[in-house]
């Protein structure tokens, strides 16, 4: 969750009024407050772009009209927050900051409304016009694909680093999809982040990390309602990821990472059945890496099978990865991951999809 006070969690639980702020950075320079009359920022860690907002304002003269207007509009930026505000206190955290893709409504009367994705975007048009190589350490291949396409992006790592084999992708080939293949090569992820920076980082096991969020019943409590589901599409319950370099010469390495836990419905030797799934990268030499890389993969391929959607008070803090503990109205918890939801800016409700349901105390 981004960093707030506990001020800010109490505060929206209580009477308040939701608040956002949207500034257009141009490319000429100039910096433009958007007053919002309505929008949203779509999250979802299943997306190659984390974050896609929708913005809608009243003012039809942002529309481009004239060539000078459009060299403006083409590769703007849009720095979108949201908070709370209830008397004196008002507080607001960043949700995105987003490549501005259309504008579009009604010229005499408006109103407009504006759309953008992530920077993850930026990286994945800068396709490859020559085979790219890349090789060191995994934070570090990253690091420079990410700056290749944005000098001046801020990437953070708190995964454990690695050397990577040797790997080159061809002409025409996605950058943001060797990113994410390079992530997995240490067991992480990457994704644009809500200050607009790139984080690497692993996706946190329910069980090991504390909540970040109590979603509950009752007087001072989140929760508005609750959906439960199970579903075995697309579930499986071992990765074997498998790394051979041809370029550097390494020898093959593998390793098989299944679910061995009992009292899982997905236990590899229960009777779910065995479903593995399969991860091939050059960039994986030893076998610690395609352990760490199958960990990753398995984490993700578990998750479907049991979900819920949480309709609680907005909390525009909340991130794609988060640990939250739901407290239903019969006195049962469970621990939820969020994989999406929406931040309304101008509404209070959010509805979580979670992911990895686990019964908590």
């Amino acid at each position: 969750m981004y960093p707030v006070d506990d001020r800010f969690l109490a505060t929206l639980v209580e009477a308040h009024s939701p608040v956002a702020e949207v500034d257009l950075f141009l490319t000429d320079g100039r910096v433009e407050s958007l007053e919002v009359i309505g929008g949203s920022v779509q999250v979802d860690r299943g997306q190659q772009c984390r974050r896609q907002c929708t913005v809608t304002i009243a003012d039809p003269s942002m529309i481009p009209r004239t060539p000078t207007d459009q060299l403006s509009v083409y590769g703007a930026r849009l720095r979108v927050s949201r908070g709370v505000q209830a008397g004196a206190y008002r507080q607001l955290v960043p949700v995105g900051v987003f490549r501005l893709d259309a504008v579009e409504g009604d010229i005499d009367e408006g109103p407009v409304t504006l759309t953008g994705k992530s920077l993850e975007c930026v990286i994945a048009d800068d396709k490859f016009t020559t085979p790219y190589r890349a090789t060191g350490t995994a934070v570090g291949a990253i690091t420079t694909l990410i700056q290749r396409s944005i000098p001046d992006a801020a990437v953070t790592s708190t995964a454990l680093d690695a050397a990577i084999g040797a790997r080159t992708w061809d002409i025409e080939a996605d950058p943001w999809a060797a990113v994410t293949e390079l992530a997995a090569a240490i067991g992480a992820e990457c994704y644009a982040d809500a200050d607009g920076g790139f984080t690497i980082a692993e996706l946190p096991d329910p069980l090991a990390v504390a909540p970040v969020w109590e979603v509950s019943v009752g007087e001072g409590g989140s929760y508005i309602s609750a959906a439960r589901g199970m579903s075995s599409d697309n579930v499986y319950n071992g990765v074997l990821a498998r790394g051979e370099n041809t370029e550097s010469g390494s020898a093959p390495v593998s390793a098989l990472v299944v679910d061995g836990d009992p009292g899982s419905p997905t236990y590899w030797s229960g009777p779910f059945g065995r479903r593995p799934m399969f991860y091939t990268s050059s960039t994986l030499v030893t076998s610690g890496q395609c352990t760490a890389a199958a960990t990753l993969k398995l984490r993700a391929a578990q998750a479907p099978n049991a979900t819920a959607n949480l309709v609680s008070m907005a909390n525009p803090a909340l991130e794609p990865g988060d640990v939250l503990r739901a407290l239903y109205a019969d006195g049962t918890a469970e621990l939820h991951q969020a994989q999406s939801f929406p931040v309304d800016l101008v509404n209070g409700d959010m509805a979580i999809q979670t992911i990895s349901a686990k019964e908590a105390t």
